[in-house]
């Protein structure tokens, strides 16, 4: 361990790597509190160091244009940690080997944001005690802003999150839910992005109260469908019961202009019978398809789109043997 001030964290000397994965939200009807985890990961190592300043290295997605200082997300989310905790290190070595597509509505900020949360309470001596998930999870809500896709890259799997507050301070809460296992999530990623901000201010302020209680309903049967509660309803099977639970009224329709290739695809995969939704903020789009249908998604997507079939990844954000 690095030495310290009396009554100052004592930081950890090695080096330490987490690994985060890719995050889709809403999920159609949940708007802001749906989210799934999905088997494409960033990884990032880091250092505290008794050189001061911080050393950023960035591979794949983003290395062109992210910055290498103090700006970098993954460094602002790592000295929240560190002032959670009570000091910061002197110096600082990042390593990012990025493989979530940005501004894709992918989470990719919330990837790194847990991963600086993380390393920073793991980096730290008495970190988890200091930093306990509950109160993780309020941080990473405040840096991201919402609780969906962080709640997500946190536990992994399917969660469902919100936001309250106690005595006046705001807290985020998630429950995790087991998935059924023959979903086979597919994305498709197209050359465009879309920035959250953008598409969060085609939202109007307010909507039809008959829209909101359909989405309400529709978000309660997607609940029960992933979860495996109800695998059918009379005459519909499970795949028809998740085209009725991914139909959105809240937000897809008013931010179909911010992507309208991506909404055209969403309507071209539904018309197939294929549930359909736009990921997060957009523009990518979010399949839920069966093993037996995960190929049709590739060929309606066409080549604007690269398509990539995952899983649902089971386990949150992780922390690794930096030579794994």
């Amino acid at each position: 361990m690095a030495k310290a001030a009396a009554g100052r964290p004592v930081f950890r000397a090695d080096s330490l790597r987490v690994r985060v994965p890719a995050t889709s939200a809403n999920l159609g009807p949940g708007f802001d509190s749906f989210a799934l985890a999905l088997t494409m990961y960033d990884d990032v190592v880091a250092q505290v160091s008794d050189a001061a300043g911080i050393r950023v290295d960035v591979q794949g997605e983003g290395a062109e244009s992210v910055p290498r200082d103090e700006k970098h997300l993954v460094v602002k989310a790592m000295m929240a940690g560190f002032d959670a905790l009570g000091a910061r290190p002197l110096g600082l070595d990042l390593r990012c080997t990025n493989r979530i597509p940005h501004g894709r509505g992918l989470g990719s900020s919330a990837a790194a944001i847990v991963s600086g949360l993380i390393l920073a309470r793991a980096l730290t001596d008495g970190g988890e005690q200091g930093l306990p998930d509950e109160e993780l999870l309020d941080l990473a809500t405040l840096l991201e802003g919402h609780p969906d896709n962080v709640a997500a890259c946190l536990r992994g799997g399917f969660t469902i999150s919100w936001t309250h507050e106690i005595f006046g301070v705001a807290q985020a809460d998630a429950v995790r839910l087991a998935v059924v296992p023959t979903l086979l999530p597919v994305v498709c990623v197209p050359t465009d992005e879309v920035a959250t901000h953008l598409a969060r201010g085609l939202l109007p302020a307010q909507v039809p109260h008959v829209d909101a209680a359909t989405n309400v309903a529709r978000a309660a049967l997607l609940v029960a469908v992933l979860s495996g509660a109800v695998q059918a309803a009379g005459r519909a099977s499970t795949a028809e019961l998740l085209m009725t639970a991914t139909a959105d009224l809240l937000h897809q329709p008013y931010r179909s202009s911010a992507y309208p290739h991506s909404a055209e695809l969403v309507s071209r995969l539904r018309a197939s019978g294929m549930p359909a939704v736009i990921s997060g903020a957009g523009p990518s789009v979010l399949a839920l398809a069966s093993p037996d249908t995960a190929d049709t998604v590739a060929h309606l997507a066409g080549d604007h789109f690269a398509t990539s079939v995952l899983e649902v990844a089971v386990a949150g954000a992780r922390i690794l043997p930096v030579d794994s």
